[in-house]
Protein backbone atom coordinates (compact mmCIF):
# COMPACT_ATOMS: atom_id res chain seq x y z
CA UNK A 1 0.00 0.00 0.00
CA UNK A 2 1.32 3.44 -0.98
CA UNK A 3 0.13 7.00 -0.40
CA UNK A 4 -0.79 9.83 -2.79
CA UNK A 5 -0.74 13.24 -1.12
CA UNK A 6 -3.82 15.43 -1.67
CA UNK A 7 -2.56 18.21 0.61
CA UNK A 8 -1.28 21.61 -0.49
CA UNK A 9 2.00 22.94 0.92
CA UNK A 10 1.57 25.09 4.02
CA UNK A 11 3.75 28.16 4.52
CA UNK A 12 3.48 31.83 5.29
CA UNK A 13 2.45 32.43 1.67
CA UNK A 14 -0.54 30.08 1.90
CA UNK A 15 -3.68 32.24 1.80
CA UNK A 16 -6.27 31.65 4.52
CA UNK A 17 -9.95 31.90 3.75
CA UNK A 18 -10.64 35.64 3.28
CA UNK A 19 -10.45 37.70 6.51
CA UNK A 20 -9.09 34.73 8.54
CA UNK A 21 -5.69 34.81 10.24
CA UNK A 22 -2.83 33.63 8.00
CA UNK A 23 0.00 31.39 9.14
CA UNK A 24 2.66 33.33 11.06
CA UNK A 25 5.93 31.71 12.12
CA UNK A 26 8.81 33.07 14.17
CA UNK A 27 11.83 31.56 15.87
CA UNK A 28 11.94 31.96 19.63
CA UNK A 29 15.32 30.23 19.88
CA UNK A 30 18.10 29.17 17.53
CA UNK A 31 20.80 26.54 17.46
CA UNK A 32 23.31 29.14 18.57
CA UNK A 33 23.32 29.59 21.52
CA UNK A 34 20.40 27.35 22.60
CA UNK A 35 21.44 24.09 20.95
CA UNK A 36 18.08 23.71 19.18
CA UNK A 37 15.78 25.61 16.87
CA UNK A 38 12.30 26.41 18.19
CA UNK A 39 9.38 28.15 16.56
CA UNK A 40 6.12 29.80 17.57
CA UNK A 41 3.23 29.35 15.13
CA UNK A 42 0.03 31.40 14.97
CA UNK A 43 -2.82 30.77 12.53
CA UNK A 44 -6.54 30.25 12.10
CA UNK A 45 -7.92 26.77 11.47
CA UNK A 46 -8.88 27.75 7.92
CA UNK A 47 -5.54 28.07 6.17
CA UNK A 48 -4.13 25.46 3.80
CA UNK A 49 -5.73 22.04 3.52
CA UNK A 50 -8.12 21.83 6.46
CA UNK A 51 -11.18 19.97 7.72
CA UNK A 52 -14.23 21.99 8.75
CA UNK A 53 -15.70 20.38 11.85
CA UNK A 54 -19.35 20.25 12.85
CA UNK A 55 -19.07 22.96 15.51
CA UNK A 56 -17.73 25.41 12.93
CA UNK A 57 -21.43 26.00 12.09
CA UNK A 58 -23.44 23.68 14.38
CA UNK A 59 -23.29 24.47 18.09
CA UNK A 60 -24.19 20.99 19.50
CA UNK A 61 -22.00 19.20 16.96
CA UNK A 62 -18.84 17.14 17.45
CA UNK A 63 -15.45 18.75 17.88
CA UNK A 64 -12.52 17.57 15.79
CA UNK A 65 -11.25 15.27 18.55
CA UNK A 66 -14.60 13.44 18.54
CA UNK A 67 -14.33 12.34 14.90
CA UNK A 68 -13.34 8.64 14.89
CA UNK A 69 -10.64 7.40 12.55
CA UNK A 70 -13.07 5.04 10.83
CA UNK A 71 -15.07 8.13 9.88
CA UNK A 72 -12.03 10.03 8.65
CA UNK A 73 -10.64 7.09 6.63
CA UNK A 74 -12.68 5.00 4.24
CA UNK A 75 -13.75 4.23 0.67
CA UNK A 76 -14.04 7.17 -1.63
CA UNK A 77 -13.79 8.54 -5.12
CA UNK A 78 -12.18 11.51 -6.86
CA UNK A 79 -14.59 13.18 -9.31
CA UNK A 80 -13.09 15.37 -12.03
CA UNK A 81 -15.27 18.36 -12.95
CA UNK A 82 -12.36 20.45 -14.17
CA UNK A 83 -13.41 20.50 -17.83
CA UNK A 84 -17.09 21.09 -17.00
CA UNK A 85 -17.01 24.15 -14.75
CA UNK A 86 -15.48 27.60 -14.89
CA UNK A 87 -15.57 30.91 -13.06
CA UNK A 88 -18.73 31.36 -10.94
CA UNK A 89 -20.37 28.18 -12.27
CA UNK A 90 -22.76 25.96 -10.30
CA UNK A 91 -22.16 22.21 -10.29
CA UNK A 92 -24.81 19.56 -9.73
CA UNK A 93 -25.16 16.01 -8.47
CA UNK A 94 -25.94 14.92 -12.03
CA UNK A 95 -22.53 16.16 -13.16
CA UNK A 96 -20.85 14.24 -10.34
CA UNK A 97 -22.82 11.03 -10.94
CA UNK A 98 -21.99 11.12 -14.65
CA UNK A 99 -18.24 11.20 -14.05
CA UNK A 100 -17.54 8.59 -11.38
CA UNK A 101 -18.82 5.45 -9.70
CA UNK A 102 -20.40 6.88 -6.53
CA UNK A 103 -21.37 4.54 -3.68
CA UNK A 104 -23.62 5.40 -0.76
CA UNK A 105 -21.47 6.36 2.22
CA UNK A 106 -18.48 7.43 0.14
CA UNK A 107 -15.91 10.05 0.89
CA UNK A 108 -16.33 12.38 -2.09
CA UNK A 109 -13.39 14.39 -3.41
CA UNK A 110 -14.34 17.01 -6.00
CA UNK A 111 -11.66 18.19 -8.39
CA UNK A 112 -12.97 21.46 -9.80
CA UNK A 113 -9.55 22.13 -11.31
CA UNK A 114 -9.20 25.32 -9.27
CA UNK A 115 -6.17 24.03 -7.39
CA UNK A 116 -4.49 25.19 -10.60
CA UNK A 117 -4.76 28.69 -9.12
CA UNK A 118 -3.41 27.75 -5.69
CA UNK A 119 -0.47 29.68 -4.26
CA UNK A 120 1.94 26.81 -4.96
CA UNK A 121 1.06 26.55 -8.65
CA UNK A 122 2.78 28.31 -11.58
CA UNK A 123 -0.56 29.91 -12.54
CA UNK A 124 -1.33 31.06 -8.99
CA UNK A 125 -4.29 33.43 -8.79
CA UNK A 126 -5.67 34.01 -5.30
CA UNK A 127 -8.76 35.83 -6.56
CA UNK A 128 -9.84 32.97 -8.80
CA UNK A 129 -8.97 30.38 -6.14
CA UNK A 130 -10.95 32.05 -3.34
CA UNK A 131 -13.50 34.26 -5.11
CA UNK A 132 -14.36 32.81 -8.54
CA UNK A 133 -14.39 29.05 -8.04
CA UNK A 134 -17.55 27.05 -8.81
CA UNK A 135 -19.85 25.68 -6.15
CA UNK A 136 -23.12 23.80 -5.65
CA UNK A 137 -26.74 24.70 -4.96
CA UNK A 138 -29.22 23.10 -2.53
CA UNK A 139 -29.96 20.27 -4.96
CA UNK A 140 -26.41 19.02 -4.47
CA UNK A 141 -26.63 19.24 -0.68
CA UNK A 142 -29.88 17.24 -0.69
CA UNK A 143 -28.22 14.64 -2.90
CA UNK A 144 -25.33 14.35 -0.42
CA UNK A 145 -27.84 13.52 2.31
CA UNK A 146 -29.64 10.95 0.16
CA UNK A 147 -26.39 9.24 -0.80
CA UNK A 148 -25.14 9.41 2.82
CA UNK A 149 -21.89 11.00 1.71
CA UNK A 150 -19.47 10.67 4.61
CA UNK A 151 -17.43 13.80 4.04
CA UNK A 152 -16.50 15.94 1.07
CA UNK A 153 -13.20 17.40 -0.09
CA UNK A 154 -12.80 20.27 -2.57
CA UNK A 155 -9.71 21.67 -4.28
CA UNK A 156 -10.65 25.35 -3.85
CA UNK A 157 -11.38 27.90 -1.14
CA UNK A 158 -14.78 26.62 -0.03
CA UNK A 159 -17.24 23.77 -0.49
CA UNK A 160 -19.88 26.50 -0.91
CA UNK A 161 -20.09 28.77 -3.92
CA UNK A 162 -18.02 31.85 -2.98
CA UNK A 163 -20.97 34.17 -3.64
CA UNK A 164 -23.13 32.13 -1.31
CA UNK A 165 -20.83 33.25 1.51
CA UNK A 166 -19.88 36.54 3.14
CA UNK A 167 -17.61 37.20 0.14
CA UNK A 168 -20.69 38.53 -1.66
CA UNK A 169 -20.78 41.55 0.64
CA UNK A 170 -17.02 42.00 0.85
CA UNK A 171 -16.37 42.10 -2.91
CA UNK A 172 -19.29 43.86 -4.65
CA UNK A 173 -17.42 44.37 -7.92
CA UNK A 174 -17.00 40.61 -8.30
CA UNK A 175 -20.56 40.01 -7.09
CA UNK A 176 -21.76 42.15 -10.02
CA UNK A 177 -19.60 40.11 -12.40
CA UNK A 178 -20.95 36.86 -10.94
CA UNK A 179 -24.53 38.09 -11.25
CA UNK A 180 -24.03 38.92 -14.92
CA UNK A 181 -22.45 35.51 -15.58
CA UNK A 182 -25.34 33.69 -13.90
CA UNK A 183 -27.95 35.65 -15.82
CA UNK A 184 -26.26 34.80 -19.09
CA UNK A 185 -25.67 31.12 -18.30
CA UNK A 186 -28.58 30.13 -16.05
CA UNK A 187 -31.24 32.75 -16.80
CA UNK A 188 -31.33 33.82 -13.14
CA UNK A 189 -29.35 36.35 -11.18
CA UNK A 190 -27.18 35.75 -8.15
CA UNK A 191 -29.92 36.78 -5.69
CA UNK A 192 -32.33 34.32 -7.32
CA UNK A 193 -29.93 31.36 -7.42
CA UNK A 194 -28.67 31.91 -3.89
CA UNK A 195 -31.58 33.35 -1.94
CA UNK A 196 -31.07 34.16 1.73
CA UNK A 197 -32.50 30.81 2.85
CA UNK A 198 -29.73 29.02 0.95
CA UNK A 199 -26.90 30.97 2.57
CA UNK A 200 -23.74 28.86 3.01
CA UNK A 201 -25.88 25.75 2.66
CA UNK A 202 -23.00 23.26 2.40
CA UNK A 203 -22.08 24.26 5.94
CA UNK A 204 -25.41 25.13 7.55
CA UNK A 205 -27.58 22.41 5.98
CA UNK A 206 -25.12 19.49 6.15
CA UNK A 207 -23.03 19.83 9.32
CA UNK A 208 -26.09 19.10 11.49
CA UNK A 209 -26.36 15.81 9.56
CA UNK A 210 -22.72 14.94 10.25
CA UNK A 211 -21.67 15.61 6.64
CA UNK A 212 -18.64 17.87 6.90
CA UNK A 213 -15.99 18.82 4.39
CA UNK A 214 -12.35 19.55 3.79
CA UNK A 215 -11.23 22.52 1.72
CA UNK A 216 -8.12 23.53 -0.22
CA UNK A 217 -7.07 20.07 -1.37
CA UNK A 218 -4.46 19.70 -4.09
CA UNK A 219 -1.16 17.86 -4.20
CA UNK A 220 -1.39 15.08 -6.78
CA UNK A 221 -5.18 15.10 -6.97
CA UNK A 222 -5.11 15.11 -10.80
CA UNK A 223 -3.52 11.65 -10.85
CA UNK A 224 -6.62 10.15 -9.24
CA UNK A 225 -9.37 11.60 -11.42
CA UNK A 226 -12.26 9.16 -11.74
CA UNK A 227 -10.64 6.60 -9.45
CA UNK A 228 -12.00 4.84 -6.42
CA UNK A 229 -9.57 4.40 -3.55
CA UNK A 230 -9.30 4.58 0.21
CA UNK A 231 -9.05 8.19 1.37
CA UNK A 232 -7.90 9.44 4.74
CA UNK A 233 -8.04 12.81 6.46
CA UNK A 234 -5.73 13.30 9.46
CA UNK A 235 -6.50 16.41 11.51
CA UNK A 236 -5.16 17.06 14.99
CA UNK A 237 -6.89 15.23 17.84
CA UNK A 238 -8.15 18.71 18.66
CA UNK A 239 -10.36 18.95 21.76
CA UNK A 240 -12.93 21.75 21.28
CA UNK A 241 -11.55 22.32 17.78
CA UNK A 242 -14.10 23.73 15.34
CA UNK A 243 -11.84 22.86 12.41
CA UNK A 244 -8.26 21.75 11.87
CA UNK A 245 -5.37 21.94 9.46
CA UNK A 246 -5.08 18.40 8.08
CA UNK A 247 -3.09 16.00 5.96
CA UNK A 248 -5.25 14.24 3.35
CA UNK A 249 -4.02 11.22 1.41
CA UNK A 250 -5.26 8.48 -0.89
CA UNK A 251 -4.20 4.88 -0.30
CA UNK A 252 -3.48 2.83 -3.44
CA UNK A 253 -1.92 -0.58 -3.96
CA UNK A 254 1.71 -0.86 -5.02
CA UNK A 255 1.04 -1.68 -8.68
CA UNK A 256 -1.38 1.22 -9.07
CA UNK A 257 1.08 3.53 -7.33
CA UNK A 258 3.86 2.58 -9.74
CA UNK A 259 1.58 3.31 -12.71
CA UNK A 260 0.57 6.66 -11.22
CA UNK A 261 4.18 7.63 -10.63
CA UNK A 262 4.99 6.77 -14.26
CA UNK A 263 2.17 9.11 -15.28
CA UNK A 264 3.39 11.79 -12.89
CA UNK A 265 6.89 11.61 -14.36
CA UNK A 266 5.46 12.67 -17.74
CA UNK A 267 3.90 15.84 -16.32
CA UNK A 268 5.20 19.17 -15.14
CA UNK A 269 5.73 19.63 -11.43
CA UNK A 270 5.41 22.51 -9.01
CA UNK A 271 8.43 23.68 -7.06
CA UNK A 272 7.18 21.46 -4.22
CA UNK A 273 7.06 18.39 -6.47
CA UNK A 274 3.31 18.12 -7.04
CA UNK A 275 1.65 17.62 -10.41
CA UNK A 276 0.80 20.82 -12.27
CA UNK A 277 -2.76 20.92 -13.51
CA UNK A 278 -3.04 21.40 -17.28
CA UNK A 279 -6.70 22.47 -17.25
CA UNK A 280 -7.66 25.80 -18.84
CA UNK A 281 -10.93 27.23 -17.51
CA UNK A 282 -13.44 29.44 -19.22
CA UNK A 283 -12.31 33.02 -19.08
CA UNK A 284 -8.66 32.10 -18.48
Amino acid sequence: MKLIDLTIPLGIGTPPWPTYEPLQVKYFKRLAPNGANGQLVTHSNHVGTHLDGEIHFYTPGRDIASLPLDFLVGPGVVVDLSDAVGDYDVYTSEMVEARADIHDGDILIINTGYHKYGWDQPEADEIRYMVKHPGPNREFAEWCKRRKIRWIGVDCGSADHPFNTAIRGWMPRFAKECDQHMREKYGQGLEEIFEDDKYQLMHIELFNHGIIHAECLGGDIDLLNGRRCTIGCFPWRFVDGESSISRIVAFVDDAEYDALMEEKAKRKHTRFGDTVSGVTHKGS
